[in-house]
């Protein structure tokens, strides 16, 4: 299939130089190694390089998402002047903000849109086809993030074709479907890829397929389906997306949160999350020598779950699992899974109320220091409002001057630029 591959990619352009003469000198013919000439392109034949383009593009986004998130939940403090990146931090983004588009719109966008290429491709054994397996998951989680983030989406496929504008549960469904394929051709190249590594592959990419679909399964309020999908993933499990400290490519290969806590110097650990706990490393003013863009945003205290660009990022885990098996089960079960947890972080036993609201209050406590800065929280507030403390709250002062109240927004609106361009919304 060459349609999507030309949406995607765009127009081929042929460089050469042209010599007025008799005879052609090729000498001075000159190929730009930075251009992709589509009739070059085999999509079946170059289906692994386009998956994990695919992943790449989600690993781009995934850095992106949770950043602002970690923002739009009290995770972190908006260590800079941009305003619309504060706006982030006050819970009021406007459809009309540049950054909310450039930097979390449109980036999950093209992990959609890449996703969407690979699967719309005729490849061959489709039931066991790693890449397949490969960009279902992706797209699987890019719907989750869409999901959770959003209050409404919209998905453009990779022949730019535009979607109509997508409920949360609609996205959670769609994850849903995703996951499922994820999960079942993983699961049959985890027997029948040629190689050990790719046999490998296969597994991992099916046990994070449960995970996600439990995840998506436990926002859309299926708590039973949820449950199943948890207890299916082996213990110790865990998957990470890879970043590289590439020079050239640092936007695109490294990590997100350590670029910006090194070089721009925007995200300060929020007061809520400056605990003695493994869980949730970080650094104190004197501990380090970097400094916040913007001064007025105080002490600057810098995250150190990621301290290099190389540092990866966990996507999915048994531990995730094992949360969303307690909160789907009950009190008993969370109360089970916090003395563990605290346990495992030598943390004091929990002497706190035992009533429900109480206790899932507490193990939101412990999962946000579990998967601090994982892109999780926003979706744990939006289910679960009242048991997510620390949030900014609705109509209060903002941490730093020159900035409005805080908004009562509960997840992100789409942008400006998409409904101006999207003739189905």
């Amino acid at each position: 299939m060459t349609r999507p591959i030309r949406a995607l990619l765009g127009t081929a352009l042929a460089c050469a130089t042209a010599v007025a003469a008799s005879g052609c000198e090729d000498f001075l013919a000159v190929d730009n190694p930075t251009v992709i000439d589509v009739a070059t392109v085999d999509p079946v034949a170059d289906a692994t390089t386009l998956a994990f383009s695919a992943q790449q593009n989600f690993a781009v986004a995934y850095g992106w998402m949770i950043m602002y998130s970690s923002w739009f939940v009290g995770e972190a403090l908006v260590a800079e002047t941009f305003p619309t990146r504060n706006e982030f931090g006050r819970r009021d983004v406007a459809v009309d903000n540049g950054s909310h588009n450039a930097d979390v719109w449109q980036p999950l966008s093209v992990a959609m849109a890449s996703t969407d290429l690979v699967l719309q491709l005729s490849l061959p054994t489709p039931e066991s086809n790693l890449n397949i397996a490969r960009a279902a998951l992706y797209r699987g989680f890019s719907f989750v993030m869409m999901a959770e983030n959003f209050c409404t989406g919209t998905v453009r496929t990779s022949a730019q074709e535009a979607g109509p504008e997508l409920t949360t549960a609609e996205m959670l469904d769609s994850a849903v479907v995703h996951f499922t394929t994820a999960n079942s051709v993983g699961t049959a190249a985890g027997s029948a890829a040629a190689t050990a590594a790719d046999r490998a592959a296969g597994l991992a990419i099916a046990r994070a397929a449960l995970v996600g679909r439990a995840r998506a399964q436990l926002q859309a309020g299926r708590p039973t389906q949820a449950a199943a999908d948890a207890a299916a993933v082996p213990a110790a499990f865990n998957f990470n997306l890879s970043y590289i400290d590439d020079l050239s490519q640092r936007t695109r290969l490294g990590n997100r949160l350590w670029q910006f806590t090194l070089d721009r110097g925007s995200i300060t650990v929020a007061p809520a999350f400056r605990v003695t706990d493994p869980r949730v490393p970080y650094k104190a003013p004197g501990q380090h020598t970097l400094t916040p863009q913007d001064p007025s945003s105080g002490p600057f205290y810098i995250q150190n779950k990621y301290p290099t660009f190389a540092s990866p990022i966990r996507l999915a885990s048994k531990i995730e699992a094992d949360y969303i098996a307690a909160e789907a089960q009950g009190t008993a079960a969370q109360l089970t899974l916090i003395a563990a947890r605290r346990a495992a972080n030598s943390q004091e036993a929990y002497s706190g109320a035992t009533d429900a609201v109480s206790v899932l209050t507490e193990l939101m406590e412990q999962r946000g220091r579990e998967f601090y800065l994982e892109g999780k929280r926003l979706g744990d507030f939006r289910r679960n409002p009242s048991n997510v403390l620390n949030v900014p709250v609705a109509g209060s002062t903002y941490f730093k001057p020159g900035f409005a109240p805080v908004g009562s927004q509960t997840c992100y609106p789409l942008t400006t630029a998409e409904r101006d361009n999207n003739p189905n919304l």
